[in-house]
């Protein structure tokens, strides 16, 4: 695929743009989450967990689902020193995203797979995907 075309770099990058013109950075779209129907981005999942004190990093990617869409896995680095249940940092999420963003899976890592300039390797964590160590939500503990 060419770069450019009718005059316009095509970078990949998916953007919005609001009433007054301005464009805004939504998500790349390798990286983008569909699911039941709605895009989901990667980079606002990623940042309302972030936030979260417990975490230094976390990489949300699409895993395939049952019915033929994605689920939401977010892949979490803690703190050191920190631990976090993956329920606890549901919840977390649940309070700032809308329920369609919300992560089915959770896995905690100890360092996302990067490249020799820092970029988060996400091809790499949806090749590992779902695994013994992925909390799922739909998965009830007795």
């Amino acid at each position: 695929v060419k770069a450019t075309r009718n005059q316009w770099l095509h970078t990949g990058d998916g953007f919005i743009r609001d009433a007054d013109g301005n464009f805004f950075f939504v998500d790349r779209q390798k990286d983008a989450i569909r699911r039941r129907g709605e895009n989901i981005s990667s980079f606002e999942v990623e940042a309302c967990v972030n936030q979260h004190p417990a975490v230094l990093e976390s990489a949300a990617v699409a895993v395939p689902s049952e019915f033929g869409e994605d689920e939401v896995m977010i892949v979490v680095v803690t703190q050191p020193g920190e631990s976090l249940a993956p329920n606890d940092l549901y919840e977390f999420c649940a309070s700032k995203l809308p329920k369609f963003m919300l992560p089915r899976y959770v896995r905690f890592v100890d360092a996302l797979p990067k490249t020799p300039t820092q970029k988060v390797q996400k091809a790499k964590l949806r090749e590992h995907s779902v695994d013994a160590t992925t909390w799922d939500r739909n998965v009830v503990v007795a």
